[in-house]
């Protein structure tokens, strides 16, 4: 298993795994988000090889700060092929969005995850992450009618 940066080779297997996370996709919307993402120089994807088959990917957005020097990272997705998971993929991502957000200057980096998901927060949690609702909210405008921030 290794971590390499995600390639427009990886369109079906993206489309599979955004499915897996409850965001279904066709092969020709992945492969224009996938061109957005490849051509943003504050993002990178990150993707879980496995003998030649993509198992997971963590999607990485760094931002500068205004308030203080420095960036955060923010993870924008991760998911982990559900015959994958267990075995360690999603640290390996986490880890891999770490120090790729380190390397840039980054203060932290963030993720939210939908309030149902409560094996995903355990995970998290156990990589070091804090549950910061006592110090931060979210507030969503929405700008499309199309789009649901919940399930972000």
């Amino acid at each position: 298993m290794h971590i390499r940066p995600i390639h427009q080779g990886d369109v079906a297997r993206l489309a599979v795994l955004l499915e897996q996370l409850g965001f279904p996709s066709t092969e020709r919307d992945v492969r224009h988000r996938l061109d957005y993402w490849l051509g943003d120089r504050a993002g990178a994807l990150l993707g879980a090889d496995d003998d030649g088959v993509l198992v997971g990917v963590a999607a990485l957005h760094v931002t500068p700060l205004l308030e203080v020097t420095g960036k955060f990272g923010r993870l924008a997705a991760l998911v982990v092929d559900e015959a994958s998971r267990g075995r360690g993929v999603g640290r390996l991502l986490i880890r891999a969005a770490e120090e790729r957000a380190r390397a840039a200057g980054c203060l932290f980096l963030e993720v939210t995850s939908s309030s149902h998901r409560h094996p995903a927060h355990l995970f998290y949690e156990s990589l070091g992450f804090t549950d910061s609702r006592e110090d931060w909210r979210r507030f969503v405008l929405k700008l499309d009618e199309a789009a649901d921030p919940r399930a972000r």
